[in-house]
């Protein structure tokens, strides 16, 4: 409770560095938004087993040709959440999120893909398994939505982290889709975090094992902990990669910035991991604001 409590502080005070650097730079938040797509729509891809890359994901979304055969429903997949991830960047601050809001996320994720499920809950007798863990019937779906939503308005005064965590492994265990669960929960996730105030994150494909971690935690011990480390990792990250361009510092990678300081690159690494400088992934690539 305690680490929670001091990286929910250190968030609040990279928050409040974040607005005061942002004064009169629209343009160029809009710019690292655009810039950041790819790699949210790579990610969240790759978590559920697409096999694109970053470089073929890139080229999709400028409607560059590809180098082997793509097939249409990897196509639609980056297209789809590209335009989903550009949308709730603005109906966020417009639109409290609701079932009606999440099912319009579905169909615009899902559509040209699975038109059949688009939009729409899982119907009785409708089934889905993650690992060993199977969803909760289509009967209680509606039910366990309303009241996963309920409990994060309610906690309003809580902190961030956990609120998110909690929230999001509440929407997985439901699993209230036949398709686009995990992706979808994402979204969700940064809809609100953009919503009240804070800026969307990128839950990354290297962190997949201990994401998939954190549910089994959840399912078979009703506990939090694993989820709000990546949550708070993950915003950690996105707040200090935001920071480092509107600050105007100099963006180097952090084996240029090793050597130019004299130090320890393997050092440099394991703090980075545990985001105890101020550097971010772009790319794959660990980079900071110098």
């Amino acid at each position: 409770m305690t680490k929670v409590l001091s990286v929910f502080n250190k968030i609040n005070s990279l928050r409040e560095r974040y607005y005061k650097a942002s004064i009169g730079k629209e343009a160029l938040i809009k710019l690292i938004n655009e810039a950041e797509i790819p790699e949210q729509v790579y990610n969240s891809n790759a978590i559920e087993n697409s096999a694109l890359t970053l470089e073929e994901t890139e080229k999709i979304l400028l409607k560059i040709d590809l180098d082997r055969f793509i097939s249409e429903r990897e196509i639609f997949e980056a297209k789809n959440l590209a335009n989903v991830v550009l949308y709730i960047d603005k109906r966020a601050k417009e639109q409290e999120i609701n079932l009606d809001v999440i099912l319009l996320l579905h169909k615009m994720l899902i559509s040209n893909i699975r038109d059949d499920v688009a939009g729409r809950f899982r119907k009785s007798g409708e089934y889905v398994r993650v690992g060993s863990h199977i969803a909760p019937r289509s009967e209680e779906i509606i039910e366990r939505l309303e009241k996963m939503l309920m409990e994060y308005n309610a906690s309003g005064d809580q902190n961030i982290i956990k609120r998110i965590a909690r929230l999001h492994l509440d929407f997985e265990h439901t699993h209230p889709f036949c398709d686009g669960n995990g992706r979808i929960g994402r979204v969700i996730n940064n809809y609100l975090l953009i919503r009240e105030g804070f800026v969307p994150i990128n839950i990354k494909f290297i962190d997949r094992k201990k994401y998939y971690n954190a549910f089994k935690e959840f399912d078979e011990k009703g506990k939090t902990e694993i989820m709000e480390e990546i949550v708070a990792k993950a915003l950690t990250n996105s707040y200090y990669k935001r920071l480092a361009y509107l600050e105007s510092r100099k963006i180097m990678t952090l084996i240029d910035y090793a050597k130019e300081k004299k130090l320890s690159h393997s050092n440099l690494i394991n703090k980075a991991t545990r985001q105890t400088i101020e550097a971010f992934l772009e790319k794959g690539i660990w980079k900071i604001g110098a």
